[in-house]
């Protein structure tokens, strides 16, 4: 079974690393990062809720507190994959991933100013580590160009996924069933969209080419948001909840790959050290909570 566990964890990794294969393939029929998030909100939201009817529907029950944590949740879900996706057009889906995956450096810094959390040398260690290596992959570091609004953006995906990672960590921690969070998380992920992401706006985007636009946006709910949950819920029943965030790192270096197999990008020793460096602080971080 644990084995199973691992395999669940590597297979979710790399499914949610084939968010810059459709993010290149749907933007050049005019959708926007926003309208992106807004369509994988709203499949995942359409999944999960075909799952609710199906196996128990009174999962949906909440009350006042728990809406504003979903609130929370749901709004920094869309930030995330939003910042996520804009700065992978502007920089590279390489940079991208990583500067998203600078987010335990920013939960770490939240749970020792607010948590009481001391900070151990390793800690402060790997904070360093990922400013070096922010460096070396935004380019700041090597005298290559840079686009600085595409790094900011990036840092804030990484900001906003630091915090949908503590609302979330808040929201198990007062014992809400997982699938409930994830549901009503993709719920006012689609309502923030419905205001910030102009979807009418995607019709005319599908108009252009029908079947193409609605098999990768299909594509972009299922392949890159449901399933990869699916298997890392799973995964976490048979394996500790440490194991299944350090192999988390497994996720940019997929990224990485298809990056550079599929859509055609090039890493240079810098970005290449950067992004050694990043997931290596992440690891030891990871490895610490343990």
């Amino acid at each position: 079974m644990k084995k199973m566990g691992l395999l669940y964890i590597i297979l979710a990794s790399v499914l949610w690393g084939t968010s810059g294969i459709f993010v290149d393939r749907l933007a050049p029929y005019g959708i926007t990062s926003l309208q992106m998030t807004f369509i994988r909100g709203l499949i995942a939201f359409v999944c999960m809720g075909v799952y609710v009817l199906i196996v128990d529907k009174s999962i949906v029950r909440t009350n006042f507190k728990e809406i504003l944590l979903f609130m929370g949740s749901g709004v920094s879900f869309f930030l995330t994959a939003s910042c996520y996706y804009q700065s992978m057009q502007l920089t590279s889906v390489s940079t991208a991933v990583v500067l998203m995956y600078t987010a335990p450096i920013f939960v770490m810094i939240y749970s020792v100013a607010f948590l009481g959390e001391k900070l151990s040398p390793l800690k402060l260690f790997a904070v360093i580590g990922m400013i070096v290596g922010c460096g070396l992959v935004s380019g700041i570091i090597g005298g290559f160009k840079v686009h600085p609004v595409g790094i900011a953006i990036g840092f804030l995906s990484g900001i906003s996924y630091a915090a949908y990672n503590i609302f979330t960590k808040i929201e198990m921690q007062k014992g809400i069933n997982p699938v409930k969070a994830n549901f009503y998380c993709f719920l006012c992920s689609i309502l923030v969209g419905a205001v910030a992401a102009r979807p009418a706006g995607i019709v005319d985007c599908i108009g252009l080419n029908p079947p193409t636009v609605i098999f990768l946006s299909v594509g972009v709910g299922i392949v890159a948001c449901i399933l990869p949950y699916f298997l890392y819920t799973k995964a976490l029943q048979v394996i500790p909840a440490g194991t299944a965030t350090s192999l988390g790192i497994l996720e940019p270096m997929a990224a990485t790959i298809f990056s550079v197999l599929i859509l055609g990008e090039k890493l240079s020793a810098y970005s290449v050290a950067g992004i050694v460096l990043i997931l290596g602080m992440v690891f030891l971080l990871s490895r610490e909570k343990q």
